[in-house]
C-alpha cells in the first residue's frame, strides 16, 4: 500500500501543529511533557501543570511497503493495530510487544523488549528512521545514516530529547501459526542453563520462561510456521473469554512431567499477544484485593476487566501501582541465579518472567551490562511483578535496595517502573555527557531531563478527601474499578467479546 497525498497531507498537518505548540514553549524558555493520549508506564507523574504538547493524534498508518517490507507508523499507532495492518500484506513486525495497547513511539521512546528479543534484540533495533520535533520546533529525519547520534539516542530516552511523530518499522514475512514448545524445569539454575541453550538455535524465534516457584517452571520457545504441528491436534487460542490463561496454560502442560516438551500450534496473534488477558499474572492481584475467588469461572465473567488496556486504566485511578514492585530487571546470565535467590530472601514473588535480550551495541539509556566488553553478551531479563511492603518507606526501601543489587550485579531496569536513584545514583549508572552533549548539540535542554522523567512525584503534604478515600481499602480498588468501566477502552473490551 502506497502512501496517499491525502494521508501524507493529514500527517504533515499535524507535525506542524506540533512543531508550532512547541515553538511556542521554546520562546518562552518553558519546559514541556507530551501528552500521548495513553500509558504504559506505573510511574507517577513527577509534577502537574499546563506545559503540555498533544501528540494524541498521530494515530495513522501512513503505509505499508511490500517490497521493501517496512512500514511508516505515526507513533501512538498501537501494538494491535498495527499487526492487524501488516497481516493483511503478510508481514509482520520482528519485535512485538505483548500487551497490545503499547504504542510505537512508547516502543522506541521506552524500554521495549519481548520473547523475541533474543535474536531481534530491542524494539527499537527494529526501527530504520524516525521523524522528531526538536525542542525548538525544527522537523528532521534520523536514521543510521541521518543524524545518527540522535537517532541512537533517543531510544529509551522517554521523549527527552524531543517528540517523536513518525517511524518506519522494519517487517518481517508473517505466518499463520507459532510452533510453541514447553520446556518441564525444576529449578532456577536449569532454566538458566536451558535457555542458554535454546538462545544458540537459529531456527527459534521466540525464547522466553516462566518460574513458578524456585523448583517449578518452564522454558517456553516458538517457531513460526504455516503448518499445523499435528493434524488432529486442536489449535490453542488465548483470546477468547473462554480460553486459558497463558501463564495457566503453561503451568498445566508442564505440571507432573520431567523430561519431554509439550508442543502446540498457536495462530500467530494470538501468541504474539498470549499475555493481554491477565497481564501476564499480575491481574491475579486484583482477585486477591477484592477477595474474589480465582477460577475459569470468575476469568471469564471477568474478562472484559482482565485485559491490558482496561487493568492499567484501573491501575491508574486506584493508585495502587504505588504498593506493587512492578519492575523488569535485565542482569548478566552469569549472575542471573545470584539475582533471582536476592529477589527469592528479599521479595518472594512468584511467577517470575525470564526474558533473554540481545542489548544494543551502541550507547543507548536502555539496560545494558555495566562493562563495555560486555555489550554484544545475552541479558536476562527478569520481570518481578509483585505486591511489596504497605508501609510507604519500607516500599521504598526495597525497591531502592532492588536498585542497589541491580548496580552490584551490573544489571540494569526500565524506566517504565518505579524508579528512585537520586540524581547523583542515577548518573552514575548512565553516562551523563553522552546524554548532556546530545541534548546540547540538538537544543533538547529546554526539556525535561530523563531522571526528572522517571523520578518519583513528590509526596503531597495534604491531599484531598478524594485522595485520602483513595488511599484506604477498598474504596481506591473500586474507584479504578469504577473508571475502568466507564472508559472506552472497556467498551472496547466488551464489544470485542462476540456476546
Amino acid at each position: 500500500m502506497e502512501m496517499t497525498e491525502k494521508a501524507k497531507n493529514k500527517h504533515d498537518t499535524l507535525v506542524k501543529s506540533i512543531s508550532s505548540q512547541v515553538q511556542l514553549f521554546h520562546k518562552r524558555g518553558a519546559k514541556f511533557r507530551i501528552h500521548h493520549g495513553s500509558t504504559s508506564s506505573t510511574r507517577s507523574t513527577a509534577t502537574k501543570g499546563r506545559n503540555f504538547v498533544d501528540t494524541s493524534k498521530l494515530t495513522n498508518i501512513l503505509e505499508c511497503d511490500e517490497q521493501r517490507k517496512t512500514c511508516l507508523v505515526e507513533a501512538n499507532v498501537p501494538m494491535d493495530r498495527l499487526v492487524s495492518f501488516t497481516l493483511a500484506h503478510g508481514l509482520v513486525p520482528p519485535v512485538v510487544m505483548e500487551f497490545p495497547g503499547i504504542t510505537v513511539g512508547g516502543g522506541f521512546s521506552g524500554t521495549s523488549a519481548e520473547s523475541s528479543s533474543f535474536k531481534q534484540g530491542f524494539f527499537d533495533q527494529t526501527i530504520n528512521s524516525i521523524e522528531m520535533v526538536l525542542a525548538n520546533g525544527d522537523i528532521i529525519t534520523c536514521s543510521e545514516d541521518e543524524n545518527a547520534d540522535l537517532f541512537h539516542g533517543a531510544a529509551g530516552a522517554m521523549g527527552t530529547l524531543g517528540v517523536i511523530t513518525l517511524l518506519e518499522i522494519r517487517l518481517i514475512p508473517a505466518t499463520r501459526y507459532v510452533r510453541t514448545s514447553y520446556y518441564p524445569i525444576e529449578s532456577v539454575a536449569a532454566a538458566v542453563e536451558v535457555i542458554t541453550k535454546q538462545s544458540l538455535d537459529p531456527s527459534l524465534d521466540y525464547l522466553e520462561g516462566i518460574m513458578y516457584s524456585p523448583t517449578s517452571g518452564a522454558v517456553i520457545t516458538g517457531r513460526m510456521t504455516n503448518e499445523q504441528h499435528s493434524a488432529d491436534e486442536p489449535i490453542q487460542t488465548f483470546t477468547k473469554p473462554k480460553d486459558p490463561w497463558f501463564y495457566l496454560h503453561v503451568q498445566a502442560a508442564v505440571r507432573g512431567r520431567s523430561l519431554f516438551p509439550v508442543t502446540e500450534t498457536i495462530p500467530l496473534t494470538d501468541y504474539l499477544f498470549r499475555y493481554d488477558r491477565g497481564a501476564f499474572w499480575a491481574a491475579t492481584y486484583a482477585f486477591d484485593y477484592f477477595k474474589t475467588p480465582f477460577n475459569r469461572y470468575t476469568r471469564r465473567l471477568f474478562d472484559s476487566l482482565m485485559k491490558t488496556r482496561v487493568t492499567y486504566k484501573a491501575l491508574d485511578a486506584s493508585h495502587l501501582a504505588q504498593r506493587y514492585v512492578l519492575q523488569d530487571t535485565p542482569v548478566p546470565f552469569a549472575r542471573a541465579e545470584e539475582f533471582i535467590l536476592y529477589t527469592t530472601q528479599k521479595f518472594n514473588i512468584w511467577p517470575l518472567w525470564l526474558c533473554p535480550l540481545k542489548p544494543t551495541p551502541h550507547p543507548t539509556i536502555n539496560p545494558f551490562p555495566a562493562s563495555g566488553d560486555g555489550a554484544t553478551e545475552l541479558l536476562l531479563n527478569v520481570g518481578l511483578w509483585g505486591p511489596g511492603p504497605k508501609r510507604r518507606q519500607d516500599f521504598i526501601e526495597v525497591n531502592r535496595d532492588l536498585e542497589a543489587k541491580l548496580v552490584e550485579l551490573g544489571g540494569g531496569k526500565a524506566l517504565y517502573a518505579h524508579t528512585y536513584y537520586t540524581e547523583g545514583e542515577f548518573w552514575r549508572i548512565y553516562d551523563r555527557k553522552w546524554y548532556d552533549d546530545l541534548r546540547e548539540k540538538y537544543g533538547a535542554t529546554s526539556l525535561p531531563s530523563i531522571h526528572d522523567k522517571v523520578k518519583p512525584g513528590e509526596e503531597v503534604s495534604k491531599k484531598s478527601l478524594r485522595d485520602r478515600l483513595i488511599d484506604l481499602r477498598p474504596f481506591g480498588g473500586l474507584y479504578g474499578v469504577l473508571k475502568a468501566l466507564r472508559s472506552d477502552e472497556y467498551r472496547q473490551s466488551r464489544a470485542g467479546r462476540g456476546f
